[in-house]
């Protein structure tokens, strides 16, 4: 047992003074605002606030990060990324796996997050063997969070046919082939290793990638084990038009007319959502995951974030494919983008409950984090694991601002990374990638790519 003294600590949606913070086995197990610090306890340097979640990430696309930034010819879109992206994803070994997700998740932390979940449907060989292990690829990255020092939730990911009314996967898409038995045995093993920090829900790649028979016989293997189950929903309009055709109904009024959601779900991106699907959504106690860097930078649209928080969904952000590493920038456009869409501004706040944009956006994501990576409690509260972050009021954007002001100021005026030490189960961890891990990467790259 060790206690921590914070100047300053984010508690219950405020900032509160003098707060002393009990650790037993890596969990908070009191905070007390308002306490003189005890001769033994370790003093913060600087106010303490929780972690975030990243809760939707694609680990190996960190690999393919700033290589589909141009166009040669003809009109560039998701779909044509998809394809260009696909050149990564058949062909990284466990091995060029494991460094590039050490990577990532060593920049994870720099960017604020101590909990990844990981959307994982490199099941298979690129080329058609058999691993040792049919678990080598997310081993891979269970070694990359634990040499990085991140919490990890892994998710394997049921993905059986290329489109609605295909009869399996292309050619492609050989490296995804899941269906629900071996999904859950997946998830079943990686639960039953007992590695630190990891645990494992599951997840469905989405409606066109796995069909209603796929599902249904997922949730009855997952019968009423509280973990998290996760579909990528609704991200593109060409997505949401396939389903109309196939199937008569929006992707989201789908899986919420075929009651399949309840608070263990979460919809990842749900971009394209009507009036009638969000009240369906609020409902059943799903929730979402918005990807704000991700979903900007493949031209998906801006989801409806007013009526997602007007009806208290559960909502939390993830850094899907790479393109932002930290939860300041998720959130700063999560805010924007209905700021250049609405011209208006603080659209997330609510005057009546919390006027600050970036005190309800944080808040949010603090609380559907923890769901979202199957946790339970997240935060500084008793009874969650004992990760936060310590500010650094001399960082640019936070020096010489009253106090109330500075959880608008890490969102709104940093410049993304304000913090001192980041703390994961009670210690501070190192946040910035260790030498070998920066090297391991770039070979990496350089026999995926070709480079240096």
């Amino acid at each position: 047992m060790k206690q921590l003294h914070a100047p300053l600590a984010w508690v219950e949606g405020r900032w509160q003074r003098d707060v002393l913070l009990t650790v037993e086995n890596g969990h908070w197990t009191a905070i007390v605002p308002g306490q003189l610090a005890p001769p033994d306890a370790e003093l913060l340097a600087g106010p303490l606030i929780p972690s975030l979640v990243n809760a939707h990430s694609h680990a190996f696309q960190r690999a393919f990060v700033g290589l589909a930034e141009r166009r040669e010819a003809g009109q560039d879109d998701f779909w044509s990324w998809r394809d260009r992206m696909y050149a990564l994803a058949l062909r990284i070994s466990p091995q060029q796996l494991r460094a590039v997700a050490a990577q990532l998740y060593a920049e994870l932390l720099r960017g604020g997050y101590t909990q990844v979940c990981e959307f994982h449907y490199l099941h298979h060989p690129a080329q058609g063997e058999a691993f040792d292990d049919d678990l080598d690829m997310a081993w891979a990255l269970a070694s990359a969070a634990e040499e990085a020092g991140i919490g990890l939730t892994l998710m394997p990911v049921v993905y059986t046919r290329s489109g609605f009314g295909a009869q399996g996967l292309r050619p492609d898409q050989h490296r995804f082939a899941a269906d629900a038995d071996w999904a859950w045995r997946a998830c079943q093993r990686i639960q039953a290793a007992g590695l630190p920090r990891v645990t494992a829900g599951v997840a469905l790649h989405s409606l066109r990638g796995a069909s209603p028979a796929d599902i249904a016989r997922l949730r009855q293997l997952v019968g009423s084990d509280d973990l998290p189950i996760h579909i990528h929903v609704a991200e593109q309009t060409a997505e949401v038009a396939d389903c109309l055709a196939a199937t008569g109904r929006r992707p989201i009024q789908w899986l919420a007319e075929e009651g399949l959601l309840d608070a263990r779900w979460q919809l990842v991106h749900a971009t394209h959502a009507t009036a009638a699907e969000i009240e369906a959504v609020a409902a059943s106690g799903a929730g979402i995951v918005i990807c704000p860097g991700t979903e900007a930078n493949l031209g998906d649209g801006l989801a409806d974030l007013p009526r997602w928080l007007h009806h208290g969904v559960p909502l939390t952000v993830g850094s899907d494919s790479q393109v932002t590493r930290g939860w300041v920038e998720e959130l700063r456009w999560l805010e924007y983008g209905q700021r250049l869409v609405l011209r208006q501004r603080n659209v997330a706040a609510d005057p009546g409950t919390q006027p600050s944009s970036a005190a309800r956006l944080f808040d949010a994501a603090v609380a559907g984090g923890g769901r979202a990576a199957g946790l339970g409690l997240w935060g500084l509260v008793p009874g969650a694991r004992a990760d936060a972050l310590v500010l650094n009021r001399e960082a640019d954007g936070l020096r010489g601002l009253p106090d109330e002001a500075l959880l608008d100021a890490v969102v709104f005026g940093s410049n993304g990374s304000p913090w001192q030490s980041v703390w994961v189960a009670g210690r501070a961890r190192p946040w910035r990638a260790p030498q070998r891990v920066g090297e391991a990467f770039d070979a990496a790259m350089r026999e995926l790519w070709g480079t240096g």
